[in-house]
This record gives structure tokens, C-alpha cells and sequence, in this order.
């Protein structure tokens, strides 16, 4: 990958391709360790204009968000659908457009007042890897935040995502730790699944270890770390573990119909798009017969007993109907449900706050939710 992620200019998380397989870089994992004290000031407001109109299947894309696409477009990659899993994940990703539009117009990065450190845990099968996101403000004990990234299950990592998870550790006043659970084809359903809970299991049981209140655990993710979230938390209830205090989930994996509003509105959509949904079912299901599993499906799950959810989701996106669904059937499981859509934005824009305004209030209400849920 032709940047430095881990000097993420904009947190941004990741549909479309990843620079490894596995995100467990520990050198990685202790290079924010010189982060200032301080959130550098950037301006959002900055005169982005794009470089021609906005595209046929995104009319109402606000101006800031197109030219992050046309960054993306511009790299010229093979479609990740026409790519073996491998290749894939060396595509240029939404973070790399980001960085590259933030110095091309002169727009500060973030720095977070956040520590890191990367652990290993084991879990069926094998070890996965934990970023642990600690703020620097001295306090005896944070709540925590298991985070899942996105990717389809197939693609992306954790420094992909890294500025997503520093922004909810640094403004949220919490310890995130960031889960680089196994992805597929290598590691096939259910196996990613099977370490988000491990992962939640062992911050549960070792909170302490990482300066966490093991009373005050949420989980998040984006995508198909947003499905992840949902699922871990309907396995803890199911198995007796603590139930998470909260849940975050970003334009969440909630069902398997690429049939839907949104799936025919934004099918060709970027960064996201129909084909690419189909091929990382493909990468990630041992067969289609899978797809009908509450695990994937989980607006076909028992979702009743789960912590108040926030649903975050974008217009321009085949996911808004899954999105949409899963709050429907949050609330009608009796499930404390806030959710908000964001209008003229795509899948992959939250964590872009430092380039696009609905990010930064996306990232804003998140924390707010995840504070409310705390006591804090």
C-alpha cells in the first residue's frame, strides 16, 4: 500500500480492499504512542468541489463525499469482483482517497490523545490479534468498546480502520479494542463470527488486564462488523456471558435479499456495490443455504433481551434497507433502538469527519450514544 494508514488523516472504515490479511501488524499496534495530547483542529467546511457532476447512480452525493469517490475511482484498480481474495485486499481503499484529497487540499490530519498496544489471544482453532486503544488521561479505569472492522468478512483490517477506532476512543473517553478477527476464504462461516464472540468473551473476563470496567462493555462495528456486533451480542445472551451494555452498528450486514430497495436504487454504487455483496458471500459461505442463518440474517434472529442499539446508516448504499430492517425489528423485539440516515453520503463514509461534514456528526452522535449508554 502506497501510504502510511496508521497516519490516517480521516478515520475511515472499509468495504472495498485492505493492505493485508489480517491486520495483526504489532509495530503497528504502538506507533500512535507519540499521538499529542490534543485533537488537531481540522476544517470540514474547506471548499471541496468535484471535478464533474455527480454520478448517474448517486444524484443527490453531497459535493465532499464525490470527491473522496472520485479519488477512489481515479486509482483505476480491477473491480474486487473480478479479483481472488488476495488481490483484493492490495486495492486502494476509501482511506487512501481520503488521506490523498486531505493533502492535495491542505486539510490537517486528526491526532487522538490515545495510546496502543496490540495482544494476542487464542481462540478455536488458532490466535487472533487485539489493538487495544487506551485515552491518555490517567483515569484508574475506562469502559470499553470490542470494535469489529469491515470488509465483507473477506477484506480489510485493522489499520484500514484505525482512525474509526481511535475517534471512538479518544471522544468517547474509552478503551476500544479492535478485533482483526480471521477472514475468509481462508477461514470460511462460521469462523469470523465464532472470534468476534471469543473476542468480547476475553475482554469480559480480562477487562482489568487493559484498564477497563468489565461493567461497562459495548460492541461496534461497521458492515459486516456491524452484523458481527449484533450477533456477538445476541451469542452472549444466549450463552450467559454479560450481555453488552450497548451495541453500535454502522450500515450493518442484517439479511441476505439482494433484492431490496436499496440493493436495486444503489446496486452500482461505489465504494460499495451489488456484485461486490454477492462475492463476498460467496468468499465468506461455505454454501448459499448459509446466507438464511440468523447469524447473517439477523433480522430472521431472536433479537429480544439485547441492550439499547444505535443504527447508523447512508443513502447511497445497498445496506440502507438492511439497516432500516434490523431497527424495525429491534424495536419490534421490544430493544431500545436510536438510528439515524444519513442523506447524500455512501457506505464507507463514517470516520471520514475530517473531509466530510455528515462523517463528523455521524461520528459525533455515535459518541454521544455510547456516553448516554455508559453514564457518562
Amino acid at each position: 500500500m502506497k501510504t502510511n494508514l496508521l497516519l490516517l488523516a480521516a478515520g475511515v472504515c472499509m468495504s472495498v480492499a485492505a493492505c493485508t490479511s489480517n491486520g495483526s501488524k504489532k509495530a503497528a499496534d504502538s506507533s500512535a504512542k507519540g499521538d499529542t495530547a490534543t485533537m488537531a483542529a481540522t476544517d470540514t467546511t474547506k471548499a471541496l468541489k468535484p471535478a464533474g457532476p455527480a454520478p448517474s447512480w448517486a444524484p443527490t452525493m453531497r459535493p465532499e463525499m464525490q470527491v473522496v469517490i472520485e479519488k477512489l475511482v481515479s486509482y483505476g484498480d480491477k473491480p474486487i469482483p473480478e479479483l481472488p481474495a488476495v488481490e483484493a485486499r492490495k486495492n486502494h481503499t476509501p482511506t487512501d482517497a481520503v488521506m490523498d484529497v486531505m493533502k492535495e487540499h491542505g486539510i490537517a490530519k486528526p491526532v487522538f490523545n490515545v495510546d496502543t498496544m496490540g495482544k494476542d489471544i487464542p481462540v478455536d482453532g488458532g490466535t487472533i490479534h487485539l489493538r487495544v486503544y487506551t485515552p491518555k488521561t490517567n483515569a484508574s479505569s475506562y469502559p470499553v468498546i470490542v470494535y469489529y472492522h469491515g470488509g465483507g468478512f473477506v477484506i480489510a483490517n485493522l489499520d484500514v480502520y484505525d482512525a474509526s477506532a481511535n475517534v471512538l476512543a479518544d471522544k468517547a473517553g474509552a478503551v476500544v479494542v479492535s478485533v482483526a478477527y480471521r477472514l475468509a476464504p481462508e477461514h470460511k462461516f462460521p469462523v469470523a463470527h465464532n472470534d468476534a464472540y471469543a473476542a468480547y468473551k476475553w475482554v469480559v473476563n480480562n477487562a482489568a488486564s487493559i484498564k477497563g470496567n468489565a461493567k461497562k462493555i459495548a460492541v461496534a462495528g461497521e458492515s459486516a462488523g456491524g452484523n458481527l456486533a449484533i450477533a456477538t451480542a445476541i451469542k452472549a445472551r444466549d450463552s450467559k456471558t454479560m450481555v453488552p451494555t450497548a451495541i453500535l452498528a454502522v450500515y450493518p450486514v442484517a439479511q441476505s435479499d439482494m433484492n431490496t430497495t436499496s440493493y436495486i436504487k444503489y446496486g452500482n454504487a461505489k465504494p460499495l456495490d451489488k456484485a461486490m455483496m454477492g462475492w463476498f458471500v460467496k468468499n465468506y459461505l461455505n454454501s448459499m443455504a448459509e446466507a438464511k442463518d440468523p447469524r447473517i440474517s439477523l433480522v430472521t434472529a431472536n433479537l429480544k433481551g439485547l441492550p439499547p442499539t444505535t443504527v447508523i446508516n447512508a443513502e447511497i448504499d445497498p445496506l440502507q434497507s438492511d439497516g432500516m430492517m434490523i431497527v424495525d425489528k429491534l424495536k419490534a423485539a421490544g430493544v431500545t433502538v436510536d438510528s439515524k440516515k444519513y442523506d447524500g453520503v455512501t457506505h464507507e463514509f463514517f470516520g471520514m469527519g475530517a473531509v466530510v461534514p455528515e462523517a463528523k456528526d455521524a461520528e459525533e452522535y455515535a459518541v454521544a450514544q455510547l456516553k448516554k449508554a455508559f453514564g457518562m
